[in-house]
C-alpha cells in the first residue's frame, strides 16, 4: 500500500525542483527549496482497493448531476418558480468549474487525502442543504456548496491515478474510472425519477449523504499518497492571489455565458459587466502566475509547451462541440415527435461509446506505448461522426442516429484519455496535478461556450426562418413567440403552419450541427501539435521523456 512517507529511492533518482526552476528549461537544473517525492507503485490488488474507494465518490458526483437534471422541473414547480430551473444547473456548474483548477496545487500542498475529505464533506453538506431547503436561495446555496465538493471528487481522483499508475498503464485505469463516471451518469436520471415518484425530490439529495460518508471513510483509510515536501509552512505556499483571481475569472465568465440569452438578455448589465471583468481578471491571473507566485496554481509557462497547449485546446474545442450536440440532439428528436424521455434515451449510445473509447484507447496505449497515431484516429473519427450527424433529417431511419452517436462517444472518450496521457507525459511528474487542473478549466469553459454558441445559432436562425415564412400572417408575433418558447406548440398549430415550422426547426438544427462541426475541425487541427513522449513503465520516469 502506498505510504505517507516519501519514496526516497525514487526521489533520489530525480533532481529536486522548485517553482523557481525554469519549467521548460534544462531538466538538469536543480534547486534546494523543495523535494518532490514519487509514490511507491502499488500492486494491482492495492490499486484496485485505493482507486475503487475513490471511484465511489466519482460515481456519486456523476449520479448527482443527472439526478438534478431529471428533477429540475418538479423542484422548480414545488417552489412555483420556473427561473429556478436554470439556476439549479448554473450554480452547480459555476462553483464546480471555478474550484476544480485549484485542486491540483492545493492537494500538492495539503495532500490528496485532505482534498478528497474536504470534497466529500462539502458534497455531503451541499446535499443536506438542498434536501432541507425551504426557499430558492437556500437551494441554490446548496448546489453551490455541492458543486465545490463534486468538482474536487472528479478532479482529485484523476490526480491520484496519475500518482500511482505509470504512464504506460495510465489510460487503462482512466478508462475504468470513466466507466464508473458513465454508470453514475446513466443511472442518475432513473434513480432520481424513481425517488421523486416514491419519496419526493428532497430524498434524492438526502439519500446520497450516507453513501458520501462511506466514501469519505474509505478515502481516510486507503489514500496515502505522499505530498510535496518543502521547508515553507503549508499556508505560506498557497497562491492566494492566483487562486482568487482565477476563481473570479471563471465565475464572471461562466456567469455571463450561462445567464446571457437564457436567464437575461445578452444586453443585460449583468452580462455586459461580467464578461469584460472576466477578461480583466484573466490578465491579472496570468501576470500573478508568471511574475509573483512562488508556487502558482497553474504555472503559465507549462502552457507554452507545444504538447500541453495542443492537448488543452483539443479538449476545449472538442468539448464545445460535444456539449453543444448533447444539448440540441434531444431537441431534434422532440421535433420528430418523441417525448423528452425517449429523446434523452437516444443519447445512451454516446455514453456507451465514451466508456468503450476511453478504456479501448487506454489498452492500446499500454500495448503500444504510443498515443500520437491514436490521437489522429480519434479526432478524425470525431469529425466524421459530426459530419454524419449534420446529415440528419426528419426522414432519417431511426437506427442510424444510434450508430452516429456511438461513434461520437467512441471518439470523444478516446480523445479525453489520449490528451490526458499526453499532458502528463509532457511535464515532470511533480506538475501532473496542476496541468491536469488546467485541462479541467479548458473543458469546463468549453462546455459552456459550446452550449452558448449552439444556442445563439439556433435561436437566430429559428427566429429568422419563422419570420420569413410566417411574418405576414395574422397574429404572427404571438404564435412565433409560443413556437420558440415550447416545442409542444408545434403539435397544436394549424395544419398549414406545421410543415413550415418543422422546416424552420430543421434549418436551425442543421445550422447548429454545421457550426459545431467547424469546432471539431478546429479540434482536429490543434491536436496535430502534440508531440510523442515516452510512456514509461515506472513512476520514476528514469528514461529520456521525448522521442
Amino acid at each position: 500500500m502506498p505510504s505517507d512517507e516519501p519514496n526516497t529511492a525514487n526521489s533520489a533518482r530525480r533532481p529536486s525542483v522548485s517553482e523557481q526552476t525554469p519549467l521548460l528549461g534544462d531538466s538538469s537544473q536543480t534547486a534546494q527549496s523543495s523535494q518532490v517525492p514519487v509514490a511507491q507503485e502499488p500492486t494491482t490488488k492495492e490499486l484496485i482497493w485505493v482507486l475503487g474507494s475513490i471511484w465511489v465518490g466519482v460515481f456519486l458526483a456523476a449520479l448527482d448531476v443527472t439526478i438534478v437534471a431529471t428533477l429540475s422541473a418538479p423542484i422548480s414547480s414545488s417552489f412555483h418558480s420556473l427561473s429556478l430551473l436554470s439556476w439549479l444547473a448554473t450554480s452547480y456548474l459555476i462553483s464546480n468549474a471555478a474550484c476544480q483548477p485549484l485542486s491540483g496545487r492545493l492537494t500538492d500542498i495539503f495532500s490528496r487525502r485532505a482534498g478528497l475529505v474536504f470534497s466529500n464533506v462539502f458534497f455531503a453538506v451541499g446535499n443536506v442543504i438542498c434536501g432541507l431547503a425551504q426557499n430558492e436561495g437556500t437551494l441554490i446555496l446548496g448546489r453551490v456548496v455541492a458543486g465545490i465538493g463534486g468538482g474536487g471528487l472528479t478532479a482529485i481522483s484523476t490526480f491520484i491515478t496519475s500518482d500511482l499508475v505509470p504512464l504506460r498503464k495510465r489510460g487503462v485505469w482512466q478508462g475504468i474510472g470513466n466507466i464508473c463516471y458513465g454508470a453514475g451518469s446513466g443511472l442518475g436520471g432513473v434513480f432520481g425519477g424513481w425517488i421523486n415518484d416514491t419519496l419526493g425530490w428532497r430524498w434524492a439529495f438526502l439519500i446520497q449523504v450516507p453513501f458520501v460518508v462511506v466514501s469519505c471513510i474509505l478515502v481516510i483509510f486507503t489514500v496515502k499518497v505522499p505530498a510535496k515536501v518543502t521547508e515553507k509552512a503549508a499556508l505560506k505556499r498557497v497562491d492566494f492571489l492566483g487562486s482568487i483571481t482565477l476563481v473570479i475569472t471563471l465565475v464572471f465568465l461562466l456567469l455571463g455565458l450561462n445567464t446571457g440569452g437564457n436567464v437575461v438578455p445578452w444586453t443585460h448589465p449583468l452580462v455586459l459587466t461580467t464578461l469584460p471583468l472576466s477578461a480583466v481578471f484573466l490578465g491579472l491571473f496570468v501576470y500573478i502566475e508568471a511574475n509573483v507566485a512562488s508556487e502558482p496554481v497553474i504555472p503559465v509557462r507549462l502552457l507554452l509547451d507545444r504538447t500541453v497547449s495542443s492537448a488543452c485546446l483539443t479538449n476545449w474545442f472538442s468539448t464545445m462541440a460535444v456539449f453543444g450536440l448533447l444539448f440540441y440532439l434531444p431537441i431534434f428528436f422532440q421535433v420528430e415527435g418523441l417525448s423528452a424521455t425517449a429523446a434523452g434515451a437516444r443519447i445512451i449510445p454516446f455514453s456507451i461509446g465514451t466508456s468503450v473509447g476511453s478504456l479501448g484507447s487506454g489498452i492500446l496505449m499500454r500495448s503500444s506505448g504510443r498515443y500520437k497515431i491514436l490521437n489522429y484516429i480519434s479526432v478524425t473519427l470525431l469529425v466524421i461522426s459530426n459530419v454524419l450527424i449534420s446529415t440528419l433529417t426528419l426522414t432519417t431511419p431511426a437506427w442510424l442516429p444510434f450508430i452516429y452517436f456511438f461513434l461520437m462517444g467512441l471518439a470523444y472518450g478516446s480523445m479525453l484519455t489520449i490528451t490526458l496521457v499526453a499532458l502528463i507525459s509532457a511535464v515532470d511528474h511533480e506538475h501532473h496535478a496542476v496541468i491536469t487542473s488546467a485541462s479541467y478549466a479548458f473543458r469546463s469553459t468549453g462546455s459552456t461556450i459550446g452550449i452558448t454558441i449552439a444556442s445563439a445559432v439556433f435561436q437566430n436562425v429559428l427566429k429568422s426562418g419563422l419570420w420569413t415564412r410566417f411574418g405576414d400572417r395574422e397574429h404572427a408575433r404571438e404564435v412565433i413567440a409560443r413556437i420558440r418558447d415550447s416545442l409542444d406548440e408545434i403539435w397544436n398549430l394549424p395544419s398549414d403552419w406545421k410543415p413550415g415550422v418543422l422546416d424552420a426547426y430543421m434549418d436551425s438544427l442543421r445550422a447548429v450541427f454545421l457550426s459545431l462541426l467547424g469546432l471539431t475541425v478546429l479540434c482536429a487541427v490543434v491536436s496535430m501539435g502534440m508531440r510523442e513522449h515516452v510512456l514509461h513503465n515506472n513512476l520514476s520516469r528514469r528514461e529520456e521523456r521525448s522521442s
